[in-house]
């Protein structure tokens, strides 16, 4: 897929699937077995989205961010299941093969997250601070509030405004290349401006 075509997709995910995150985290949260985290589905979900060739089938984004987190949440279960088989009946006879990343993947992958801690460090200050605890660190948001002083709400709100200033941001710089980085308080100053209007 070209970077245009990725771009694109990302922007729809940002557009489409972002809005029902909290739907789907809440359904996650009541259905997900001990031992499995609704962040860990959430992420892997918006992963897999991400990397869609083309969303053109999609007719109802929310049923299909459902039905993907659920398929997630499934594998998930599955594969925790055979793992805990194996390591009963066959601990002794499994071989972990070398799964390790090409020197080119790991340089890849590190250019990537520079990109993207730059761009989490151009946030608006809370959105930035909620952002880095609950997507980076792994804090719950009732302890975001907790130590911030707000509420669970805008907790939940900041750490989606930066997800979709973040992809916003990375989807103009697949379309328009490397040095199209925009300024994301310029943006949401932007935003603002065309609101109060």
């Amino acid at each position: 897929m070209t970077d245009a075509g990725q771009g694109r997709v990302v922007a729809w995910v940002g557009s489409h699937i972002l809005p029902h995150e909290t739907a789907v985290r809440a359904w996650l949260r009541r259905r997900l077995p001990p031992g499995q985290d609704a962040d860990d589905v959430i992420q892997e979900t918006y992963f897999r989205l991400s990397r869609l060739a083309d969303v053109a089938h999609i007719v109802n984004p929310r049923a299909y961010f459902f039905q993907a987190a659920r398929s997630i949440m499934l594998e998930h279960a599955r594969r925790a299941r055979v793992v805990r088989i194996e390591a009963l009946t066959e601990n002794d006879a499994l071989r972990i093969l070398d799964d390790e990343p090409s020197p080119e993947r790991i340089t890849a992958a590190r250019r990537e997250l520079a990109r993207v801690r730059a761009l989490i460090d151009l946030l608006p200050d809370r959105c930035r601070r909620v952002f880095e605890l609950r997507k980076i660190e792994g804090v719950p948001q009732r302890e975001i509030a907790r130590r911030l002083g707000v509420s669970e709400n805008v907790v939940e709100n900041e750490a989606v405004k930066g997800l979709r200033l973040i992809l916003k941001a990375l989807e103009e710089d697949a379309l328009e290349g490397p040095t199209a980085f925009r300024d994301i308080k310029g943006h949401e100053q932007d935003r603002k401006r065309r609101r109060d209007r």
